[in-house]
C-alpha cells in the first residue's frame, strides 16, 4: 500500500471531529511543505507489538546519535491519542523553547519539549501552531 493511501485511512479510521481536524492539520503541513517525503509509521515494533499511536510524518531530517550513527526521520508528526491530537516537532535542541516561545499564546495545549497536544483544534490558534510548525521546519532544515 502506498504511503498516501495509508494516511488517507489511518484519517478515515478517526472518529469524528478528529477526522476533520487530523485532515486540516493534514493540508496545512502539505500547504507548509509542498513537497515533503510523507512517512507513516503504524505504531508497531518488527515483532508487530503496539508500541505507539500511529502517526503521520512529514519532511525529513538526519538524526545523529552520540555512538556516530545516523537515520532519517520525519520533521514534523501528527498522531491521534486518546484525547485529541498531537503535534511533533522534531529536532529542537532547547527543550523550553516551544513552552516559552509559543506555549502561552497557543491556547488550551500541553506543550513539552517537541509535542504540542489539544484537544480540538477550537480550543487552540491554529496560526499559532503554524508559527510553531514553521520554526520546527527551519530548525531541522539547517541541521540537514
Amino acid at each position: 500500500m502506498n504511503m498516501q493511501k495509508q494516511i488517507t485511512e489511518y484519517i478515515a479510521t478517526q472518529p469524528e471531529p478528529k477526522r476533520s481536524e487530523m485532515q486540516e492539520l493534514h493540508d496545512i503541513i502539505l500547504a507548509l511543505m509542498p513537497t515533503c517525503n510523507l512517512w507513516f509509521l503504524d505504531g508497531k515494533d518488527e515483532k508487530g507489538k503496539t508500541v505507539s499511536n500511529p502517526n503521520i510524518g512529514y519532511g525529513s531530517k538526519i538524526i545523529k546519535y552520540v555512538n556516530g550513527k545516523t537515520k532519517e526521520f520525519y520533521q514534523i508528526g501528527v498522531s491521534a491519542n486518546t484525547t485529541g491530537i498531537s503535534v511533533y516537532i522534531m529536532g529542537i535542541d532547547d527543550k523550553k523553547h516551544l513552552t516559552q516561545t509559543f506555549g502561552q499564546e497557543l491556547g488550551k495545549a500541553s506543550v513539552t519539549g517537541y509535542c504540542i497536544k489539544f484537544k480540538t483544534l477550537a480550543d487552540i490558534k491554529v496560526d499559532v501552531l503554524k508559527a510553531a510548525i514553521q520554526y520546527g521546519i527551519g530548525r531541522t532544515s539547517i541541521q540537514n
